[in-house]
């Protein structure tokens, strides 16, 4: 930010750099150089819009707090619920509770809690692999180049350095008579781990009762 000419020299030494743990005295802002700059310096747009960027910025995180406040009381009391109905048969269920559907008594509106296992590929994945590069290099001069295509993308990372479960896993998908090809596949199963598990929650709702059921999205770009 530039100053104005009539800026004191104290006022100067005052907005050079300063640690950004020091606490902001009154009169004074941040800038973006973590220099304090006083607010008689600072202009009336960029002020306005300090004020408009913040006032928004509080109203979002009170709602990430609201949402996650949500989504914790309403897994809590779905499974509340399910260990209610499993006292009934004198049943206790462990551990992540999934793939249930809660439906409203006239069938028009659902919560549905569904587990996702993320995969991840053990040591057996570089077998598999070795043994398709194998046979690459075997069919290289006559292999349809669509379907070499297919297989070395599979093996492809992305900018993460992480490897894509789902194509990997659409290769055993292919067609392809080969003992050395099912050895491959088999073990790109036996490398499959199941990293973690992640629980979703999701609400539905249909407008009528021949209408199609509906999400309930909470997620901001969808509204």
């Amino acid at each position: 930010m530039k100053l104005r000419p009539e800026t004191t020299t104290q006022e100067v030494e005052q907005a050079q750099a300063i640690p950004p743990a020091v606490a902001i005295p009154d009169g004074y802002r941040m800038d973006r150089k973590q220099r304090l700059v006083p607010v008689s310096q600072i202009s009336e747009h960029d002020l306005l819009m300090e004020e408009f960027v913040l006032g928004h910025i509080k109203k979002a995180k009170e709602l990430q707090e609201y949402l996650r406040a949500f989504k914790r009381d309403a897994f809590s009391d779905c499974y509340a619920f399910i260990d209610l109905l499993a006292e009934k048969y004198n049943r206790k269920i462990g551990g992540v509770k999934g793939n249930v559907t809660f439906t409203s008594f006239d069938g028009m509106h659902q919560i549905v809690i569904s587990v996702q296992d993320n995969l991840v590929f053990g040591q057996e994945l570089q077998i598999a692999k070795n043994i398709i590069d194998e046979l690459l290099t075997e069919w290289s001069e006559n292999a349809n180049e669509n379907l070499k295509a297919i297989i070395y993308d599979a093996f492809e990372v992305d900018q993460q350095g992480k490897l894509n479960t789902g194509r990997i896993l659409s290769l055993r998908r292919l067609k392809i008579v080969d003992p050395r090809w099912d050895d491959a596949m088999k073990a790109i199963a036996d490398s499959l781990i199941v990293s973690t598990t992640t629980p979703y929650l999701n609400f539905y709702e249909k407008a009528s009762t021949d209408a199609k059921r509906v999400g309930i999205s909470l997620d901001l770009a969808k509204l």
